[in-house]
């Protein structure tokens, strides 16, 4: 397996940004299938490293990880166009992707490229799988950060804004009706005879404060016509539950040592 980080510089960002990139060249031949892996709030590229055993999971499943950095975007487009701090969505939807294919032997096939991530980065998969769907054919939502619009908005501006990060939506009823909400972009989708939905994994633990959320989008998603596989189980916001269930998420992917390794 070879573990990578790279810098570049990012015309979506307006800046140089780090990645890390898991490629398992030990065991597996390319173009490998990849899954974009976004972390959570406060946290950086190398969270899912120091906290998981991606790593050792990846290996085992012949799957490609990249992981970006998302500062506390929730990988959104910045809403002043003018001014210097970059869209995210942008990078993590299109920027990143074209670029790693470039650089190394990733599949450039839609069948093959997964977004997935926890907590922000969950928010982050949704919202940027939906619409984007053209580049990824499955998404990966651990314990996601959808309560934004679907919560009371009392709750949202005090127990659901920890560091100020509401302030990334605007104001919450303005921007109900736009690609911030990934209501919004749930039903746009399912209105347009030309795009297809991604398949959806949801896994919430059933003490996470975010958990009727994740039952809230992953119904909306079920009624619009998306596959989507959902699961609860013991847990709380944290890194014992995405450890535990990113192994969960490669196995909903289908990639396995028997099915990929090459002979």
């Amino acid at each position: 397996m070879a573990l990578l980080q790279m810098d570049f510089k990012s015309k979506a960002l307006k800046r140089t940004v780090s990645v890390n990139v898991i490629l398992p060249v030990e065991r597996f031949k390319g173009p490998y299938p990849t899954l974009y892996l976004l972390h959570g709030l406060t946290d950086n590229y190398n969270s899912w490293l120091s906290n998981s055993r991606i790593r050792l999971w990846a290996e085992e499943s012949g799957l490609a990880v990249v992981m970006p950095s998302g500062e506390n975007s929730f990988y959104m487009d910045v809403l002043v166009k003018d001014g210097c701090l970059g869209d995210f969505g942008e990078y993590v939807g299109r920027e990143l992707v074209e670029v790693t294919r470039e650089l190394f032997p990733l599949s450039d096939s839609r069948v093959d490229t997964f977004i997935g991530g926890l907590s922000m980065g969950g928010f982050g998969a949704c919202r940027n799988g939906l619409k984007y769907c053209d580049t990824f054919s499955k998404v990966a939502i651990l314990s996601g950060a959808l309560h934004f619009y679907e919560y009371p908005l009392d709750w949202v501006e005090t127990k659901g804004n920890t560091i100020g990060e509401v302030r990334n939506f605007g104001n919450l009823e303005e921007t109900r009706n736009s690609d911030r909400n990934p209501r919004y972009l749930i039903n746009a989708l399912k209105n347009d005879p030309d795009k297809i939905f991604p398949e959806f994994y949801v896994a919430c633990g059933l003490q996470d404060v975010l958990l009727e959320a994740n039952r809230s989008i992953a119904k909306a998603l079920e009624e619009a016509g998306a596959d989507v596989t959902y699961e609860e189980g013991e847990g709380f916001h944290d890194w014992y539950f995405w450890d535990t269930y990113i192994q969960h998420v490669l196995k909903w992917l289908n990639y396995s040592v028997q099915s990929k390794e090459n002979d």
